[in-house]
């Protein structure tokens, strides 16, 4: 019984090793493929991730406490630059301009009780420190703005201030010290001193009084509206308009910049609902409800022209040129492709996701359109136009960095490298020949030969492994 059983396992051992055998001897023995070079246009493409982007967008903030009074819009809606928005009554900012307009006057009556030398430079003194005092607060609060363009605004408002301040000021120190050397009498002194304090209170009232003005709420640009901020507002201002608010440079308790609320058309953050009943950037805004100076009342963003925005790698940026071609897929429109061309290439970097170095691409967005067989409905359709994206969607950018016409191409398997060459496998006179080639263009499939192949030479692209030099090729 022993014996037959153990012959039995021998013979299926044999059967099985030869069974192995023939697979391996078959898989050597798999065809080798070739295929001709040939002509055409190949492109070589760089993908990177992106995001949707509206031509511009404009976030109306509250310039002052107060209560909106008016929402003369709903979300949605399309509006015309320069349309009424909304409507805020601030007794407070009615207020400050009270103030200022009081202190306005008082500045022009500043002379009494000037009768020396003494007087004039004491005054002349608590003005000068109550304005450097305010202009500091102010360019502390200023530099503390995440927002580069509101930062950039305000700089040069406070910068203009400045300047003019300077001017008065200079004039009436001039006008004191000729007083003190005996060279010029105190009425002269007067009036140069008088000049500094009105200039001081005059841009006290301009400036509250364009914060008044601004409690209308006005579209800066065209587009459509929606209540509340943006999706990525910037830092408040609620701290700078308090510094410049609470900076007293003139009698009375006027601020050099009183009232400066930071209103009008920028992207801004408000407090959150608070004890006091204030709504901010936390929440929309309804009429009647109380808002703080900041807070996000209604946003208008044009979408009349869409873009892309990108970053792209250090290791690919200097491939990129404005007018380049490329396609982008959105995520929310499956099956749909979107032309778009590179307008511009920033020239400072910033950190990518990865935490490498990036540069950012901005592109246009034209008309989508679905390929012909895409599923609409749960039926096949014919190519149609696909829908309109919105800002922010997610997008893959498709960037032709090079392209070549009527080049010589072959499969992009047919070249391997060799001791760190590219070389391709040739049938010269049936026979194999390993010939070292020069790469062009590379696309997904197929790469440009730019020296070393003809169009109709006959190139292996398949078993190349198992080629020697001189076997003869089907």
């Amino acid at each position: 019984m022993t014996r037959p059983r153990l012959s039995a396992l021998l013979v299926a051992g044999v059967v099985l090793i030869g069974f192995v055998t023939t697979l391996v001897v078959d898989d050597d023995r798999l065809p080798v493929t070739l295929t001709g070079a040939t002509r055409g246009t190949i492109a070589e493409t760089v993908d990177i991730p992106g995001n949707v982007t509206a031509r511009a967008s404009a976030t109306l903030t509250a310039p002052a406490d107060g209560t909106l009074t008016a929402l003369r819009v709903r979300a949605g809606d399309t509006v015309r630059a320069g349309q009424v928005l909304a409507i805020i009554d601030s007794p407070v900012a009615r207020k400050r301009l009270d103030q200022a307009r009081q202190a306005l006057d008082d500045a022009k009556r500043a002379s009494r009780g000037l009768r020396n030398s003494g007087d004039l430079r004491r005054r002349h003194g608590a003005t000068d420190k109550a304005a450097t005092v305010a202009f500091a607060d102010a360019r502390r609060a200023i530099d503390e703005i995440s927002d580069p363009e509101v930062r950039a605004a305000l700089l040069a408002q406070l910068a203009a201030a400045h300047r003019q301040y300077e001017v008065a000021t200079r004039a009436a120190d001039d006008a004191v010290r000729a007083v003190q050397r005996g060279v010029a009498g105190v009425n002269s002194a007067v009036g140069a001193l008088t000049a500094a304090q009105r200039v001081q209170a005059q841009q006290a009232y301009d400036l509250t009084k364009a914060t008044v003005d601004a409690l209308t709420l006005r579209a800066p640009i065209d587009g459509v509206v929606q209540i509340g901020g943006g999706a990525a507002p910037s830092a408040p201002t609620d701290g700078l308009a308090g510094l410049l608010r609470s900076a007293g440079a003139l009698t009375g308790g006027a601020s050099l910049l009183a009232g400066s609320g930071i209103g009008g058309a920028v992207a801004a953050e408000g407090r959150p609902v608070g004890g006091d009943g204030m709504v901010g950037g936390g929440g929309t805004a309804q009429v009647g409800d109380r808002v703080g100076a900041g807070t996000a009342i209604v946003t208008v963003v044009d979408v009349s022209e869409l873009g892309l925005i990108a970053e792209i790698d250090e290791t690919d940026v200097l491939s990129v040129a404005p007018g380049m071609t490329a396609t982008a897929e959105l995520d929310a429109v499956p099956g749909a492709t979107y032309p778009a061309q590179v307008r511009s290439v920033d020239l400072l970097p910033g950190t990518s996701a990865r935490g490498g170095v990036a540069y950012r691409v901005r592109l246009s967005l034209a008309a989508g359109r679905f390929a012909a067989g895409h599923a609409t409905a749960g039926r096949l359709a014919d190519a149609s136009d696909a829908p309109t994206p919105r800002p922010g969607m997610s997008a893959l950018i498709h960037l032709r960095v090079r392209e070549a016409a009527d080049a010589v191409t072959v499969p992009s398997a047919a070249v391997r490298s060799v001791a760190g060459r590219d070389v391709v496998w040739v049938a010269r006179a049936g026979r194999a020949e390993q010939v070292p080639v020069t790469l062009g263009v590379q696309g997904e499939e197929l790469v440009q030969i730019v020296d070393g192949v003809q169009p109709g030479d006959q190139v292996v692209v398949r078993g190349a492994d198992r080629v020697r030099i001189g076997q003869q090729l089907p």
